[in-house]
Parts: structure tokens; sequence; C-alpha cells
């Protein structure tokens, strides 16, 4: 077993997760105290967003941004086709033999396409029950021949779901951008020529699910990110000081604002902490998209979010390369990596 790089390749043999994975006891997910979502997520119905009900819609998005700083929606504009073939080309993919899986494998967070574990490997001081397939996947041409050849129609239909929820992605930006009464191009603006960034989650059955993470409470690096789950729960989100199990609703997709959102808008909008949980009976898979500034981008509050002393700027502006070093030079931590660039305050 020790000889296994990824969890999947020795989750079914064993009866109790290794020590290296095994959290200490302040640190355990403590399953039975979660709550479950019920109604709690915004699910927003974006069928109008282009239509007579904008307005209504624009309204919905900041309460959730500014409340929640996550939602759920719906007639979102991806087809249920495009989805169902994506989630079932990626779990084909981590059915794939080992040596097919293995091909890619690094622990190189550098490389633009790459099959790992854990979180960072090099750094995870307790490695979390999770494999996962990361690539880049914009702009397509620029990656997509160093995308997985296996399965065979991976390329294809990876491609034809990127290109369909970066356009969903730029409508919600834009919305979003509405929300906080900036101008509807200003957060696309500030991003520079984007960079858009897919990990396929793969959670094997874990025989201690109580013990460890698929991955622990974290905040996304990105502007937003857009998940596709199958039907298996395990993403949890932390709100009012408590943790609340997501549960997926079919042709849904979970948006959450990350950090450089929560930087934009001079925290109108806050990134949200999550986390991922595992259990005994299921796999499970998870596809994110997180969606990003390019790599040249200066990232900093709207200007007009600032005014004096009445709402100060929260963050002094930043190339968005120095926060993503900070973020991959280390594991995956419950704090941010905002902290570092913080406005002074003297």
């Amino acid at each position: 077993m020790a000889s296994k790089l990824l969890v999947s390749d020795f989750a079914s043999s064993v009866t109790h997760i290794p020590s290296t994975y095994v959290r200490p006891f302040s640190d355990r997910p403590k399953l039975s105290l979660v709550e479950t979502s019920g109604d709690t997520i915004p699910l927003i119905d974006l069928r109008d967003l282009h239509g007579p009900n904008r307005a209504e819609i624009i309204r919905q998005i900041a309460h959730a941004c500014s409340t929640y700083g996550f939602f759920q929606i719906k007639n979102h504009g991806v087809s249920e086709t495009t989805v169902n073939k994506m989630l079932t080309v990626a779990r084909e993919f981590f059915h794939q033999p080992e040596s097919e899986r293995m091909k890619h494998y690094s622990a190189d967070s550098t490389k633009t396409t790459r099959v790992s574990t854990s979180f960072n490997v090099s750094a995870d001081k307790i490695l979390n029950w999770r494999d996962y397939l990361r690539l880049h996947c914009f702009p397509i041409q620029d990656f997509i021949d160093e995308w997985p050849e296996n399965p065979v129609s991976f390329k294809e239909i990876t491609a034809e779901y990127a290109t369909s929820v970066r356009a969903l992605v730029l409508r919600l930006l834009e919305a979003i951008s509405e929300s906080l009464g900036l101008e509807r191009d200003h957060i696309s603006n500030t991003l520079g020529t984007h960079a858009q960034h897919m990990a396929f989650n793969y959670y094997p059955p874990c025989p201690e699910p109580e013990l460890t993470y698929g991955l622990p409470g974290h905040k996304d690096p990105t502007a937003i990110t857009v998940l596709l789950q199958d039907q298996v729960s395990g993403l949890q989100v932390f709100k009012d000081h408590k943790w609340v199990s997501v549960y997926p609703i079919p042709n849904t997709f979970f948006v959450n604002i990350g950090d450089q959102m929560q930087v934009i808008s001079n925290e109108k909008y806050k990134s949200v902490l999550h986390r991922a949980v595992v259990n005994t009976e299921k796999e499970r898979l998870s596809i994110p998209t997180f969606y990003f500034p390019s790599t040249d981008a200066v990232i900093g509050p709207a200007k007009e979010l600032i005014n004096g002393k009445a709402s100060p700027a929260v963050y002094k502006s930043f190339p968005f390369v120095e926060y993503w070093d900070k973020f991959w030079d280390r594991s995956l931590a419950t704090a941010s990596c905002l902290d570092a660039f913080k406005a002074s305050t003297t």
C-alpha cells in the first residue's frame, strides 16, 4: 500500500485509514454537529437574467453575495447533456487503470495539467482523502494538447463544457459587477486577460470518514468558482459559526465568491470557507471551474467602492501573481492569504 501514490489505488483494500490521513482530534469534521442545508442556501433562477426581471435577479445575487458568499443557480444556460457527458467522462477517467492515470501524475503545482492527490502533496503534513486531475482551460487551444488522451472523448467533452461554463461565468461577472453598483464590465476588465482552470476531484469511499477530510476548510483563490457535483453530498460551507451541508440539486451549479472578488468588492462580498467530507459508502465526484485574473493583472478594490473614512480601502492593490505564489507555497489553510495584502491603517 505504501507504494501507492493515489488514494483510489489503496482505498478499497484498507479497513483503517493510514495514520498520514488522520486529523488531530481538534481538527476533525465532527459530522454529527453539521446542519443540513434545507432552504438555507439561496437558489437563483437565471432564466430572465437578460429579460424584464434582470433587476430582481441582480438584487438576489447582491443579497446572496453579501449575506452568504455563495448561492446555487438553475436555468444557467449550460445544457443538461453537456453536464451529464462531463460527469460521465470524468468518472471514466478515474476508473481507468492506475498506469493510465499516473501518466499525468505530478507533485509540481506549477504544471498546467496534472494528476495528484491531497491538496499540495509536497507541503501537506496530513494528507486529504482526495485524488484529482487539474487542468488549465483558457484559452483552450493553449492547453488542450496536454490534456489526457484517454478516455478518447475526454478532450472534446471537456472543451465543450469549459466553453459553456466560461460563457456562464462572464454573465455572472457582469451581474455581480452590476450588483455592486459598478459598470457591467468592471470585474471582467480587472481580471486582465482572464484565466480558467478546472479540477476533477475524486473522493473514494473512506472506511473512517470522521477522522479525515476530502479537503479541509479553505477559501478559494479565485474571483468566482462554479462547482458541478454529482448526486453524492460532501460539500459543506461555514455559515453563522457552523458547518452546513450542501445537498446537490440536479441541473444546478454551486457558485462561491473567492478571495479576488472579496478584494475587488472591498469586502462587501466575502470569500466563503468551505470543505469536503467523505463517506463510507459512495465515491464522490466534483468538478469546480476556477475563474481567475491572468497572472499579469493587478487586483485592488474598485475605486467607486472607496469613500474616505466612511468606506476606506481594506486592501492595497497587488499583482495577482504575488497572491498566487503565496497560495501555492503552503498547505491548504483556514487562514486566507489575503491578510498579507491589507491596506495599512496608519
